[in-house]
C-alpha cells in the first residue's frame, strides 16, 4: 500500500488540503513508465525527459506547456542585377531577427520571439534569389515575412526597384535607388549624372545593415554591408548588397555578407552568395545577362528539452545543437513544420 508522508497537513475554510512540504511524484524512466499498469488520472515524473506525465486512460501524455518559444532569423532572396549597361547592384533580401539582443535590418531592433503552439503546422518558405533583371522572392516563417531584395536599375535613367533592401539605380541619370523596407533593409544607392555617351555606374544595392553607396562620376557605388548573427552558435554575416557596375570607371565592391562585386567593361557579373540573401551584380558594358541574387535562409532556435521538430516534404533543412538549444537551418523550398 502506498503511503503519503508529510510533516503537516491542514485544511482551510474552502475544504482544500494544504501540504507544507513539496509533493514528490514517483519517478520513472520512459521505458518504466510505458511498462506500468495504469489508470486514468495517474501522474508520474518522467526522468528521461525531465517532465511530468499523466495517464489519460489510453496513453501517457506530457504534462507541460502547450507552446514553446522559438527565436528566428528570416532572410529573403537577394535582388538580381540589371542586364543593361551601367547596371546598379541588386539589393539584399529583407532581414528579420528575433535572436538574443541582435538587430534586424534597416536599423531595426530585435524582434520578439514567437510563441509556437505544439502539434500545429506552421509554414516555412525560403525565398529564391532573383535572376537577371528580377527581384528576389520573400521568405516566411509563421507570421514573419521578409521581403525579397529589389533588382537593380540598368540603362539610361532607370531607378532600382524597392524591396527588403532597394536595388541601386542605373548609370547616366539623376535617380535615387530603390527604397528598402522598414526594419528589414536600407535603400539602394543613386546613380551619377553624366553625358549619355558615358555609361556611368549605378550605386550598389542596399544591404541589410547599411545603405548602398552612391555613384560618383563614372565610379560606381559600393554595396551596403550585411549584418552578423550568432543564432547558429557562430557569428556569420549575411545579406550584403551588390556593388554597382560601370563601363569606364571603378566598379563598386560588394557589401560584407555575400554581396557580389560590381564589374566594368565586358567582365561577367557575379552572383550573390547562396543562403545569405545577398544581391547580384549588374552589367558594365555591353548589355547581357546579369548576376543573380543569393537565395535566402530561415533559421530557428529553441530549447531542445521543450520539443521535437517535424519537417514536412518540400523543405531542405539541417539540424544541430548548441548548448541546450536545437538550431534548424532551412536552405530551400516551402512546406510545413510542427513541434511535439
Amino acid at each position: 500500500m502506498s503511503e503519503l508522508k508529510t510533516n503537516k497537513i491542514s485544511t482551510n475554510d474552502q475544504n482544500n488540503v494544504a501540504i507544507d512540504n513539496a509533493l514528490g511524484l514517483k519517478s520513472y524512466t520512459t521505458a518504466q513508465m510505458n511498462a506500468l499498469t495504469s489508470a486514468a488520472g495517474d501522474i508520474i515524473f518522467n526522468t528521461t525527459e525531465e517532465v511530468p506525465y499523466f495517464y489519460n486512460g489510453t496513453s501517457w501524455e506530457e504534462l507541460a506547456s502547450s507552446s514553446i518559444v522559438v527565436s528566428s532569423l528570416v532572410i529573403a532572396g537577394g535582388g538580381g542585377g540589371s542586364g543593361s549597361e551601367g547596371g546598379g547592384g541588386g539589393g539584399a533580401g529583407g532581414y528579420r531577427n528575433s535572436y538574443a539582443s541582435e538587430t534586424s535590418g534597416g536599423g531595426g531592433s530585435t524582434e520578439t520571439p514567437l510563441n509556437i503552439d505544439l502539434n500545429t503546422n506552421y509554414t516555412i518558405t525560403v525565398g529564391a534569389g532573383g535572376g537577371s533583371n528580377t527581384s528576389g522572392s520573400n521568405s516566411e516563417f509563421s507570421t514573419i515575412t521578409s521581403i525579397g531584395g529589389g533588382r537593380s536599375g540598368g540603362g539610361v535613367g532607370d531607378a532600382g526597384t524597392a524591396g527588403g533592401s532597394g536595388g541601386g539605380a542605373a548609370g547616366r541619370g539623376s535617380d535615387a535607388g530603390g527604397a528598402g523596407t522598414a526594419n528589414q533593409g536600407f535603400s539602394g544607392g543613386s546613380n551619377a549624372p553624366g553625358p549619355l555617351s558615358d555609361d556611368d555606374a549605378g550605386g550598389g544595392g542596399g544591404g541589410a545593415g547599411a545603405a548602398g553607396g552612391n555613384a560618383s562620376n563614372k565610379n560606381a557605388g559600393n554595396g551596403g554591408n550585411g549584418l552578423s548573427s550568432s543564432i547558429t552558435g557562430s557569428a556569420v554575416t549575411r545579406a550584403g548588397g551588390a556593388g554597382g557596375s560601370t563601363q569606364n570607371g571603378t566598379p563598386g565592391s560588394g557589401g560584407t555578407g555575400g554581396g557580389a562585386n560590381g564589374v566594368n567593361s565586358s567582365s561577367t557579373p557575379g552572383n550573390g552568395t547562396v543562403n545569405t540573401g545577398s544581391g547580384g551584380a549588374g552589367r558594365g558594358h555591353p548589355a547581357g545577362t546579369a548576376g543573380s541574387g543569393g537565395s535566402g535562409v530561415v533559421i530557428l532556435r529553441y530549447l531542445t528539452a521543450d520539443a521535437t521538430i517535424s519537417v514536412g516534404a518540400g523543405l531542405t533543412s539541417s539540424s544541430a545543437t548548441d548548448g541546450t538549444d536545437t538550431v534548424v537551418t532551412f536552405t530551400a523550398g516551402t512546406g510545413t513544420i510542427s513541434f511535439s
